[in-house]
């Protein structure tokens, strides 16, 4: 029988300036740079547990904005699926970090893609980093943009109109795969 996937929610942290920087953390336990998240507690939506766990794990405060998607590995025999939503931290840390934190650096787009320690978040920050910038109106180096954009219109920003039907059918596909294997159908 296969056991229940773990639970998480995090953010792709961005902070303003020139030019605008994404928040990751360093783990004490495993030494391992990676984007700020933690498993859901009890009774907690995976919103609320995204931004307890960004607070904890960067010390910042942060705006919670659209989601973003989320990413599923493999963690200790076991699938953990993680929500992730675009977050903008204020000016500086509001408490100290987590005991299981060891370090949090501010980088940009490129070099935060090439300081996360797992391939996985790397592939997630290097499709999701853009759209978080864009929609957050801030293009690589320019801070001075501050105009949000709708999901929709990042989404058709980035096809091409022969790959919007495909796209919508992949979707479609992943969903209704996603769904059968959360009631163990697959």
């Amino acid at each position: 029988m296969a056991r229940a996937p773990v639970m998480a929610a995090g953010g792709i942290v961005l902070r303003r300036g020139a030019p605008p920087l994404i928040a990751v953390v360093r783990q004490r336990k495993r030494n391992e740079w990676v984007l700020p998240k933690g498993k859901l507690d009890d009774g907690e939506t995976p919103r609320e547990a995204a931004h307890r766990e960004v607070l904890e794990e960067t010390g910042h405060d942060v705006t919670i904005h659209e989601f973003l998607g989320t990413l599923v590995y493999q963690s200790g025999g076991r699938s953990k699926v993680v929500h992730f939503w675009r977050m903008e931290a204020g000016d500086g840390p509001v408490r100290k970090l987590m005991n299981d934190i060891k370090a949090v650096d501010w980088l940009t787009l490129e070099d935060a893609l090439g300081r996360l320690s797992r391939e996985d978040e790397r592939v997630f920050l290097t499709q999701v980093g853009p759209i978080a910038l864009a929609a957050a109106g801030l293009a690589p180096g320019d801070a001075d943009v501050r105009s949000p954009l709708a999901t929709e219109d990042v989404d058709a920003a980035l096809q091409t109109p022969a790959e919007a039907a495909s796209v919508g059918e992949l979707r479609h596909g992943l969903l209704q795969k996603v769904k059968a294997w959360l009631r163990g159908e697959a």
